[in-house]
Protein backbone atom coordinates (compact mmCIF):
# COMPACT_ATOMS: atom_id res chain seq x y z
CA UNK A 1 0.00 0.00 0.00
CA UNK A 2 1.72 3.14 -1.19
CA UNK A 3 -1.03 5.55 -2.19
CA UNK A 4 -1.24 9.00 -0.66
CA UNK A 5 -4.69 8.38 0.74
CA UNK A 6 -3.56 5.12 2.27
CA UNK A 7 -6.83 3.21 1.76
CA UNK A 8 -6.38 -0.43 0.67
CA UNK A 9 -8.90 -2.08 -1.58
CA UNK A 10 -10.47 -4.11 1.25
CA UNK A 11 -11.28 -1.07 3.42
CA UNK A 12 -14.44 0.74 2.34
CA UNK A 13 -14.34 4.46 1.68
CA UNK A 14 -15.73 6.63 4.43
CA UNK A 15 -17.54 8.96 2.01
CA UNK A 16 -21.01 7.81 0.89
CA UNK A 17 -22.59 9.05 -2.33
CA UNK A 18 -23.41 12.74 -2.06
CA UNK A 19 -26.91 13.84 -1.25
CA UNK A 20 -28.33 17.20 -2.16
CA UNK A 21 -30.65 17.22 0.85
CA UNK A 22 -28.03 16.55 3.54
CA UNK A 23 -25.23 18.99 4.43
CA UNK A 24 -21.77 17.81 3.40
CA UNK A 25 -20.48 17.62 6.96
CA UNK A 26 -23.28 15.16 7.84
CA UNK A 27 -22.67 12.82 4.92
CA UNK A 28 -19.60 11.26 6.54
CA UNK A 29 -20.64 8.42 8.85
CA UNK A 30 -18.40 7.71 11.79
CA UNK A 31 -15.95 4.83 11.22
CA UNK A 32 -17.27 1.42 12.23
CA UNK A 33 -16.30 0.44 15.77
CA UNK A 34 -15.18 3.89 16.89
CA UNK A 35 -17.55 4.11 19.86
CA UNK A 36 -16.16 0.89 21.31
CA UNK A 37 -12.60 2.19 20.92
CA UNK A 38 -13.52 5.50 22.55
CA UNK A 39 -15.16 3.64 25.45
CA UNK A 40 -11.94 1.69 26.02
CA UNK A 41 -9.90 4.89 25.85
CA UNK A 42 -12.19 6.71 28.27
CA UNK A 43 -12.19 3.79 30.74
CA UNK A 44 -8.39 3.60 30.76
CA UNK A 45 -7.85 7.32 31.17
CA UNK A 46 -10.57 7.69 33.82
CA UNK A 47 -8.80 4.97 35.78
CA UNK A 48 -5.62 6.98 35.44
CA UNK A 49 -7.35 10.08 36.81
CA UNK A 50 -8.64 8.13 39.81
CA UNK A 51 -5.13 6.86 40.57
CA UNK A 52 -3.69 10.39 40.40
CA UNK A 53 -6.39 11.68 42.76
CA UNK A 54 -5.78 8.81 45.20
CA UNK A 55 -2.04 9.43 45.22
CA UNK A 56 -2.65 13.15 45.76
CA UNK A 57 -4.68 12.32 48.84
CA UNK A 58 -2.07 9.86 50.09
CA UNK A 59 0.62 12.57 50.13
CA UNK A 60 -1.63 15.20 51.70
CA UNK A 61 -2.36 17.27 48.59
CA UNK A 62 -5.74 18.58 47.61
CA UNK A 63 -7.30 15.76 45.52
CA UNK A 64 -6.67 16.40 41.85
CA UNK A 65 -4.26 19.30 42.40
CA UNK A 66 -1.61 17.47 40.38
CA UNK A 67 -3.92 17.52 37.34
CA UNK A 68 -3.55 21.30 37.00
CA UNK A 69 -0.28 22.10 38.79
CA UNK A 70 2.29 19.75 37.27
CA UNK A 71 5.40 21.33 35.78
CA UNK A 72 4.35 23.04 32.50
CA UNK A 73 0.73 23.35 33.62
CA UNK A 74 1.62 26.25 35.90
CA UNK A 75 3.10 28.19 32.99
CA UNK A 76 0.06 27.70 30.76
CA UNK A 77 -2.30 28.77 33.54
CA UNK A 78 -0.16 31.85 34.21
CA UNK A 79 -0.29 32.85 30.54
CA UNK A 80 -4.06 32.30 30.50
CA UNK A 81 -4.50 34.57 33.53
CA UNK A 82 -1.90 37.26 32.92
CA UNK A 83 -0.66 37.01 29.34
CA UNK A 84 2.97 36.77 28.27
CA UNK A 85 6.01 38.33 29.95
CA UNK A 86 4.51 37.88 33.43
CA UNK A 87 6.11 34.66 34.67
CA UNK A 88 9.85 33.98 34.56
CA UNK A 89 12.52 32.26 36.63
CA UNK A 90 16.28 31.91 36.79
CA UNK A 91 17.69 28.48 35.94
CA UNK A 92 20.46 26.72 37.85
CA UNK A 93 22.85 27.90 35.12
CA UNK A 94 21.84 31.54 35.67
CA UNK A 95 19.75 31.80 32.49
CA UNK A 96 16.39 33.58 32.46
CA UNK A 97 13.58 31.22 31.49
CA UNK A 98 10.48 33.07 30.30
CA UNK A 99 6.94 32.11 29.37
CA UNK A 100 7.64 32.95 25.72
CA UNK A 101 8.86 29.37 25.33
CA UNK A 102 5.22 28.19 25.57
CA UNK A 103 2.98 28.38 22.50
CA UNK A 104 -0.25 30.38 22.75
CA UNK A 105 -3.25 28.36 21.55
CA UNK A 106 -3.90 26.31 24.69
CA UNK A 107 -3.70 29.23 27.16
CA UNK A 108 -5.80 31.36 24.79
CA UNK A 109 -8.50 28.67 24.79
CA UNK A 110 -8.32 28.43 28.59
CA UNK A 111 -8.85 32.17 28.88
CA UNK A 112 -11.73 32.11 26.39
CA UNK A 113 -13.53 29.18 28.04
CA UNK A 114 -13.10 30.55 31.56
CA UNK A 115 -14.47 33.90 30.35
CA UNK A 116 -17.53 32.48 28.58
CA UNK A 117 -18.38 29.71 31.07
CA UNK A 118 -18.63 29.93 34.86
CA UNK A 119 -15.38 28.01 35.30
CA UNK A 120 -12.05 28.82 36.91
CA UNK A 121 -8.93 28.72 34.75
CA UNK A 122 -8.00 25.37 36.32
CA UNK A 123 -11.39 23.89 35.47
CA UNK A 124 -11.33 25.32 31.96
CA UNK A 125 -7.85 23.89 31.40
CA UNK A 126 -9.02 20.40 32.34
CA UNK A 127 -12.24 20.68 30.32
CA UNK A 128 -10.21 21.55 27.21
CA UNK A 129 -7.57 18.89 27.87
CA UNK A 130 -10.06 16.08 28.49
CA UNK A 131 -12.26 17.03 25.53
CA UNK A 132 -9.21 17.26 23.29
CA UNK A 133 -7.94 13.88 24.52
CA UNK A 134 -11.21 12.25 23.48
CA UNK A 135 -11.09 14.04 20.11
CA UNK A 136 -7.49 12.88 19.72
CA UNK A 137 -8.44 9.26 20.39
CA UNK A 138 -11.18 9.59 17.77
CA UNK A 139 -8.64 11.02 15.32
CA UNK A 140 -6.13 8.24 16.01
CA UNK A 141 -8.86 5.68 15.37
CA UNK A 142 -9.98 7.39 12.17
CA UNK A 143 -6.44 7.49 10.76
CA UNK A 144 -5.60 3.86 11.53
CA UNK A 145 -9.07 2.62 10.52
CA UNK A 146 -8.63 4.30 7.15
CA UNK A 147 -5.50 2.22 6.53
CA UNK A 148 -5.88 -1.04 8.45
CA UNK A 149 -9.52 -1.42 9.50
CA UNK A 150 -11.44 -1.82 12.75
CA UNK A 151 -9.34 -4.31 14.73
CA UNK A 152 -5.97 -2.63 14.29
CA UNK A 153 -7.48 0.80 14.92
CA UNK A 154 -9.11 -0.37 18.15
CA UNK A 155 -5.91 -1.94 19.45
CA UNK A 156 -3.88 1.13 18.50
CA UNK A 157 -6.19 3.41 20.50
CA UNK A 158 -6.05 1.03 23.48
CA UNK A 159 -2.24 0.89 23.37
CA UNK A 160 -2.03 4.66 23.06
CA UNK A 161 -4.27 5.09 26.11
CA UNK A 162 -2.09 2.71 28.15
CA UNK A 163 1.33 4.22 27.41
CA UNK A 164 3.06 5.22 30.67
CA UNK A 165 3.26 8.88 29.65
CA UNK A 166 -0.35 8.97 28.43
CA UNK A 167 -1.03 10.30 31.90
CA UNK A 168 -0.38 13.76 30.39
CA UNK A 169 -3.59 13.34 28.38
CA UNK A 170 -5.41 13.95 31.67
CA UNK A 171 -3.29 16.90 32.82
CA UNK A 172 -3.45 20.58 31.94
CA UNK A 173 -0.84 20.06 29.23
CA UNK A 174 -0.80 20.81 25.52
CA UNK A 175 -0.38 17.21 24.38
CA UNK A 176 -4.12 16.40 24.22
CA UNK A 177 -4.86 19.46 22.08
CA UNK A 178 -1.83 18.95 19.86
CA UNK A 179 -2.56 15.23 19.36
CA UNK A 180 -6.16 16.01 18.39
CA UNK A 181 -5.18 18.64 15.84
CA UNK A 182 -2.34 16.53 14.42
CA UNK A 183 -4.41 13.33 14.14
CA UNK A 184 -7.26 15.07 12.34
CA UNK A 185 -4.82 16.91 10.07
CA UNK A 186 -3.37 13.53 9.09
CA UNK A 187 -6.87 12.21 8.47
CA UNK A 188 -7.68 15.25 6.33
CA UNK A 189 -4.64 14.49 4.17
CA UNK A 190 -5.61 10.82 3.88
CA UNK A 191 -9.07 11.87 2.70
CA UNK A 192 -7.68 14.46 0.24
CA UNK A 193 -8.91 17.56 2.07
CA UNK A 194 -5.69 19.53 1.93
CA UNK A 195 -7.11 22.93 2.81
CA UNK A 196 -8.55 21.52 6.04
CA UNK A 197 -5.25 19.73 6.68
CA UNK A 198 -3.40 23.02 6.31
CA UNK A 199 -5.75 24.80 8.72
CA UNK A 200 -5.45 22.08 11.37
CA UNK A 201 -1.70 21.99 10.89
CA UNK A 202 -1.51 25.76 11.42
CA UNK A 203 -3.46 25.39 14.68
CA UNK A 204 -1.20 22.53 15.78
CA UNK A 205 1.75 24.81 15.07
CA UNK A 206 0.29 27.33 17.53
CA UNK A 207 0.07 24.62 20.19
CA UNK A 208 3.54 23.09 20.52
CA UNK A 209 7.05 23.50 19.08
CA UNK A 210 6.67 20.05 17.54
CA UNK A 211 3.95 21.52 15.31
CA UNK A 212 6.58 21.72 12.60
CA UNK A 213 6.26 17.92 12.24
CA UNK A 214 2.69 17.98 10.95
CA UNK A 215 3.50 21.01 8.78
CA UNK A 216 6.42 19.11 7.24
CA UNK A 217 4.14 16.14 6.56
CA UNK A 218 1.52 18.26 4.80
CA UNK A 219 4.19 20.01 2.74
CA UNK A 220 5.78 16.68 1.79
CA UNK A 221 2.46 15.38 0.45
CA UNK A 222 1.90 18.60 -1.49
CA UNK A 223 5.33 18.36 -3.12
CA UNK A 224 4.80 14.67 -3.87
CA UNK A 225 1.49 15.39 -5.56
CA UNK A 226 2.95 18.31 -7.50
CA UNK A 227 5.74 16.11 -8.85
CA UNK A 228 3.40 13.22 -9.57
CA UNK A 229 0.96 15.40 -11.51
CA UNK A 230 3.63 17.71 -12.98
CA UNK A 231 2.24 20.76 -11.26
CA UNK A 232 -1.36 20.25 -12.39
CA UNK A 233 -2.93 20.20 -8.95
CA UNK A 234 -5.91 22.06 -7.45
CA UNK A 235 -5.36 25.46 -5.79
CA UNK A 236 -6.70 24.04 -2.48
CA UNK A 237 -3.65 21.81 -2.24
CA UNK A 238 -1.27 24.73 -2.60
CA UNK A 239 -3.34 26.78 -0.17
CA UNK A 240 -3.22 23.99 2.39
CA UNK A 241 0.52 23.59 1.93
CA UNK A 242 1.15 27.31 2.43
CA UNK A 243 -1.17 27.45 5.45
CA UNK A 244 0.33 24.41 7.20
CA UNK A 245 3.48 26.04 8.67
CA UNK A 246 1.83 29.42 9.30
CA UNK A 247 1.01 28.84 12.98
CA UNK A 248 4.44 27.60 14.01
CA UNK A 249 6.33 30.15 11.91
CA UNK A 250 4.05 32.98 13.01
CA UNK A 251 4.66 32.40 16.71
CA UNK A 252 8.42 31.95 16.22
CA UNK A 253 8.59 35.25 14.34
CA UNK A 254 6.40 36.98 16.94
CA UNK A 255 8.77 35.96 19.74
CA UNK A 256 11.71 37.02 17.58
CA UNK A 257 10.15 40.43 17.07
CA UNK A 258 9.53 40.81 20.82
CA UNK A 259 13.14 39.93 21.62
CA UNK A 260 14.61 42.15 18.91
CA UNK A 261 16.08 39.25 16.96
CA UNK A 262 13.47 38.21 14.39
CA UNK A 263 15.03 34.96 13.18
CA UNK A 264 16.89 33.76 16.26
CA UNK A 265 14.97 35.25 19.19
CA UNK A 266 12.69 32.29 19.77
CA UNK A 267 15.56 29.83 19.66
CA UNK A 268 17.46 31.95 22.18
CA UNK A 269 14.42 31.76 24.47
CA UNK A 270 14.34 27.96 24.08
CA UNK A 271 18.08 27.68 24.70
CA UNK A 272 17.53 29.13 28.18
CA UNK A 273 15.36 26.07 28.80
CA UNK A 274 18.22 23.86 27.57
CA UNK A 275 16.25 23.01 24.44
CA UNK A 276 18.22 23.12 21.18
CA UNK A 277 19.24 20.89 18.29
CA UNK A 278 22.61 19.46 19.31
CA UNK A 279 22.38 16.18 17.34
CA UNK A 280 22.18 14.09 20.49
CA UNK A 281 25.40 15.23 22.18
CA UNK A 282 23.69 16.06 25.48
CA UNK A 283 21.86 12.75 25.41
CA UNK A 284 25.10 10.85 24.96
CA UNK A 285 26.65 12.64 27.93
CA UNK A 286 23.54 12.03 30.00
CA UNK A 287 23.43 8.33 29.15
CA UNK A 288 27.10 7.95 30.00
CA UNK A 289 26.45 9.46 33.43
CA UNK A 290 23.35 7.30 33.85
CA UNK A 291 25.24 4.07 33.15
CA UNK A 292 28.18 5.07 35.37
CA UNK A 293 26.35 6.58 38.31
CA UNK A 294 22.70 5.59 37.99
CA UNK A 295 19.74 7.93 38.17
CA UNK A 296 16.09 8.35 39.06
CA UNK A 297 13.70 5.55 38.19
CA UNK A 298 12.12 7.44 35.30
CA UNK A 299 15.34 7.76 33.32
CA UNK A 300 15.96 4.05 32.56
CA UNK A 301 12.35 3.67 31.45
CA UNK A 302 12.68 6.77 29.28
CA UNK A 303 15.74 5.19 27.65
CA UNK A 304 13.78 1.98 26.98
CA UNK A 305 10.89 3.95 25.45
CA UNK A 306 13.16 5.98 23.16
CA UNK A 307 14.97 2.83 22.03
CA UNK A 308 11.63 1.12 21.42
CA UNK A 309 10.49 4.13 19.38
CA UNK A 310 13.49 3.77 17.08
CA UNK A 311 12.74 0.08 16.57
CA UNK A 312 9.03 0.71 15.99
CA UNK A 313 9.83 3.45 13.48
CA UNK A 314 11.98 1.00 11.53
CA UNK A 315 9.09 -1.49 11.55
CA UNK A 316 6.69 1.25 10.47
CA UNK A 317 8.95 2.09 7.52
CA UNK A 318 8.97 -1.58 6.49
CA UNK A 319 5.17 -1.48 6.58
CA UNK A 320 5.24 1.23 3.84
CA UNK A 321 2.70 3.60 5.40
CA UNK A 322 1.28 6.63 3.58
CA UNK A 323 3.83 9.38 3.07
CA UNK A 324 2.10 11.78 5.43
CA UNK A 325 2.36 9.33 8.36
CA UNK A 326 5.97 8.50 7.57
CA UNK A 327 7.14 12.13 7.47
CA UNK A 328 5.11 13.15 10.53
CA UNK A 329 6.35 10.28 12.68
CA UNK A 330 9.91 10.54 11.42
CA UNK A 331 10.04 14.27 12.26
CA UNK A 332 8.84 13.63 15.82
CA UNK A 333 11.32 10.81 16.37
CA UNK A 334 14.15 12.90 14.92
CA UNK A 335 13.24 15.78 17.26
CA UNK A 336 13.44 13.49 20.29
CA UNK A 337 16.78 12.00 19.24
CA UNK A 338 18.52 15.12 17.97
CA UNK A 339 17.30 17.78 20.41
CA UNK A 340 18.56 18.42 23.92
CA UNK A 341 16.29 18.82 26.92
CA UNK A 342 15.20 16.83 29.98
CA UNK A 343 15.70 13.17 29.11
CA UNK A 344 12.79 12.12 31.29
CA UNK A 345 10.45 14.21 29.10
CA UNK A 346 11.33 12.47 25.84
CA UNK A 347 8.64 9.78 26.14
CA UNK A 348 6.09 12.59 26.48
CA UNK A 349 7.41 14.18 23.31
CA UNK A 350 6.84 10.83 21.57
CA UNK A 351 3.20 10.60 22.64
CA UNK A 352 1.87 12.34 19.48
CA UNK A 353 3.77 9.80 17.34
CA UNK A 354 0.92 7.28 17.57
CA UNK A 355 1.71 5.65 14.17
CA UNK A 356 4.64 3.99 15.97
CA UNK A 357 2.06 1.73 17.64
CA UNK A 358 0.62 0.43 14.37
CA UNK A 359 3.18 -2.40 13.86
CA UNK A 360 2.58 -3.59 17.44
CA UNK A 361 -1.19 -3.38 17.01
CA UNK A 362 -1.05 -5.38 13.78
CA UNK A 363 1.05 -8.06 15.45
CA UNK A 364 -1.41 -8.31 18.33
CA UNK A 365 -4.38 -8.57 15.96
CA UNK A 366 -2.68 -11.32 13.95
CA UNK A 367 -2.06 -13.35 17.12
CA UNK A 368 -5.44 -12.61 18.68
CA UNK A 369 -7.39 -15.70 17.63
CA UNK A 370 -4.53 -18.11 18.26
CA UNK A 371 -3.52 -16.71 21.65
CA UNK A 372 -6.50 -14.69 22.85
CA UNK A 373 -6.06 -15.46 26.56
CA UNK A 374 -2.36 -14.64 26.49
CA UNK A 375 -2.92 -11.36 24.64
CA UNK A 376 -5.60 -10.27 27.12
CA UNK A 377 -3.47 -11.24 30.12
CA UNK A 378 -0.37 -9.43 28.87
CA UNK A 379 -2.30 -6.32 27.83
CA UNK A 380 -4.12 -6.15 31.20
CA UNK A 381 -0.91 -6.56 33.19
CA UNK A 382 0.98 -3.97 31.14
CA UNK A 383 -1.95 -1.57 31.33
CA UNK A 384 -2.14 -1.83 35.13
CA UNK A 385 1.60 -1.29 35.55
CA UNK A 386 1.55 1.61 33.10
CA UNK A 387 -1.34 3.39 34.83
CA UNK A 388 0.26 3.09 38.25
CA UNK A 389 3.60 4.25 36.90
CA UNK A 390 2.01 7.24 35.17
CA UNK A 391 0.32 8.28 38.41
CA UNK A 392 3.58 7.82 40.31
CA UNK A 393 5.43 9.86 37.71
CA UNK A 394 3.26 12.95 38.06
CA UNK A 395 2.59 12.80 41.80
CA UNK A 396 5.66 11.34 43.48
CA UNK A 397 8.62 11.41 41.09
CA UNK A 398 10.84 14.46 41.46
CA UNK A 399 11.86 14.82 37.83
CA UNK A 400 10.61 16.91 34.89
CA UNK A 401 7.72 15.38 32.98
Amino acid sequence: MSSVTGRPDDVPALRPPPSTSVPAWRRRPRPAGVLRALAVFAAVRLTGIVLVVLLDRSVGRSPGRTLTHSWDSKWYLSIARHGYDYHWRESAAGLIQTDRAFFPLYPALIRAVSTVLPLSTDQAALLIAWSAALAAAYGVYAVVHRIHGVAVATVTVALWAMLPHSVVLTLAYTEPLFCALAAWALYAVLTSRMLLAGLLSALAGLTRPSGFAIAAAVLAVAVHEAVRHRGRIPPSLWAGALLAPAGWAGYVLWVGARTGDLLHGYFTVQAAWNSRIDFGLQELRFLRALFLHGGKVGYPLALVIVAAALLLFALLCLDRPPLVLLVYTGALVALVVLASGPFGSKPRFLLPAFPLLIPMARAMVRGWWARRAQVVAVATALGAVSLWYGAYLVVLAKQPL
